[in-house]
């Protein structure tokens, strides 16, 4: 059986800070995944720290894109650290396929940066829908999932369990993936949040706990997994 191996190297929100939050209990990076060791989702400036520290080499990185450019998601130095990599910026609405992977970029729903993308990634097996900045998917983002059928999302939780949060209007909060996820079981296997703001979440633990009586999953830093 062929897998899409999917590694986490930060799940954290712009408010993670490496320099002065590393130390801390519970210290995630800025949000960013590696699929199957050679592609790039999001090359932020903590990445190389987590390429170290989650023994992944980082010239077997061949392909990187890029969901947009806030500087949690993208850094130039990170890009020319991964010099073997080669950089594929996308718009919405194109498609690229690479190394018999598939890859389409759908608009995101991300108001502070009017051209994030979220991606689908197939590698013709296995398909996986990432959905990071992002607020409540747009319709064309749905009409793919439903298409298509995706065996993961991973959706944006940034916003937690706080009440009146402005930010619900470009991020998630933890009552709106609840919602998306039980609108779209029918079409998605496997639900995983991610990109969880410092500020805005109480502990991994709680926020597991939280989330498992709806059957979604709580990504951490180095968390990997197959599907």
């Amino acid at each position: 059986m062929i897998f899409m191996k999917i590694t986490f190297l930060g799940t954290g929100a712009a408010d993670w800070k490496f320099q002065k939050h590393k130390d801390i209990e519970g210290f995630r990076r800025n949000s960013s995944v590696l699929i199957d060791d050679c592609l790039l989702i999001d090359p932020g400036a903590d990445v190389p720290n987590a390429l170290q520290c989650f023994g992944k080499r980082f010239d077997e990185i061949k392909y990187i894109v890029n969901t947009h450019k806030h500087s949690d998601h993208y850094n130039e130095d990170t890009v020319r650290y991964l010099s073997d990599a080669r950089f594929y910026p996308m718009g919405a609405g194109e498609v690229l396929t690479v190394d018999g992977y598939t890859i389409t970029a759908l608009q995101a729903n991300h108001a502070t940066c009017s051209d994030a993308v979220h991606f689908i990634i197939s590698d013709g097996t296995k398909s996986l829908f990432y959905g990071l900045d992002g607020a409540w998917l747009m319709y064309d983002e749905i009409s793919a999932i439903r298409s298509c059928g995706i065996d993961l999302a991973i959706l944006d939780a940034t916003v937690g369990d706080v009440p009146g949060d402005y930010r619900i209007f470009e991020h998630n909060n933890l009552h709106m993936v609840i919602e998306m996820k039980a609108a779209l079981e029918k079409y998605v296997s496997r639900f995983w949040i991610s990109h969880m703001a410092r500020t805005l979440h109480t502990s991994h633990y709680e926020l597991v706990e939280r989330m498992k009586p709806h059957g979604i999953e709580v990504a951490f830093d180095g968390c990997e997994i197959e599907i």
